[in-house]
């Protein structure tokens, strides 16, 4: 009698929409009936998860297939499309090939493929590519959208929130009364000789909490807040970028791209006079 394989499904959606269309449920009630009726299949497990994005290290029911695969659990693994296992090309391409090398067959329906046949494996690069391809278009799209909206004079905000500021209903920014007077002390003991370190052990000794509520504080924050302009109410856009989609890894903007600034957004914390007053100050100590 042939032994069964042990098969396992992996399914994804990233999308309010999709959820709709193809629902993540369906899709697991599909793979369980297909394997449990299936006289040459047995079911080890179901993986699926909801996320959004490129990087596979961000999905944990991905990475829990993976590693009962190198665990020697499953020996073939059923999956909608090559965009739903992996959207960037040398991730599908690396977990493919290593899949295969430890004989564990796995099988896009969409496409009709699976990384055992080397035309497959040859057509599934062009398939992964494409899919990544997607990705990158939307990040594209997105990415362009943002800049068009600073250009028109728009805010657009990466922080949810940081000290002597919160966001209203319509994301912008609105003074936080006891935070602002937090954000004050700070700017006076720098412009009355304190440095960064002597600001930080006056803030830890009199027990003043971050805007996360640590006791302590780092002086890398205390240094940001001293240059943050948003403190005299503008708002200087697109100070770093994301330089590359498909890890989300962030650079500072020395340059390469347009910044843009919007003056009097909000309600200041600082007066202009004496943020200036601090720029001059760190400028010489730099």
């Amino acid at each position: 009698m042939q032994k069964k394989l042990r098969t396992a499904a992996y399914c994804r959606v990233s999308s309010d929409y999709e959820e709709q269309d193809t629902s993540i449920d369906l899709q697991m009630r599909y793979y369980k009936d297909l394997i449990e009726h299936s006289e040459d299949m047995t079911l080890v497990d179901i993986y699926a998860e909801r996320a959004t994005g490129t990087n596979i290290k961000e999905r944990s029911e991905f990475q829990r297939l993976i590693r009962d695969c190198r665990r020697g659990k499953i020996d073939l693994i059923l999956t909608k499309s090559i965009s739903r296992f992996a959207r960037n090309t040398l991730d599908a391409l690396q977990i493919a090939n290593e899949l295969y090398e430890r004989g564990i067959k796995v099988v896009f329906e969409k496409e009709g493929l699976d990384n055992f046949d080397k035309e497959m494996r040859m057509a599934m690069t062009v398939y992964a590519a494409f899919a990544q391809s997607e990705s990158y278009i939307m990040s594209q799209n997105i990415t362009w959208g943002l800049r068009q909206k600073m250009r028109s004079g728009g805010v657009c905000l990466n922080c949810t929130r940081f000290l002597g500021y919160t966001k209203d209903e319509d994301g912008r920014l609105v003074v936080v009364k006891g935070e602002a007077t937090i954000v004050r002390k700070i700017f006076e003991l720098y412009l009355n000789g304190y440095g960064v370190r002597k600001i930080k052990k006056y803030l830890e000794e009199n027990h003043i909490k971050t805007v996360t509520g640590k006791d302590e504080w780092s002086t890398s924050t205390i240094d940001r807040m001293l240059s943050n302009e948003k403190y005299v109410g503008d708002v200087l856009s697109q100070k770093s970028f994301t330089s590359d989609f498909l890890t989300g890894k962030r650079k500072k903007n020395n340059g390469e791209l347009d910044m843009f600034l919007i003056e009097n957004d909000h309600e200041p914390i600082i007066s202009r006079e004496m943020f200036e007053q601090v720029q001059k100050r760190k400028s010489v100590q730099e």
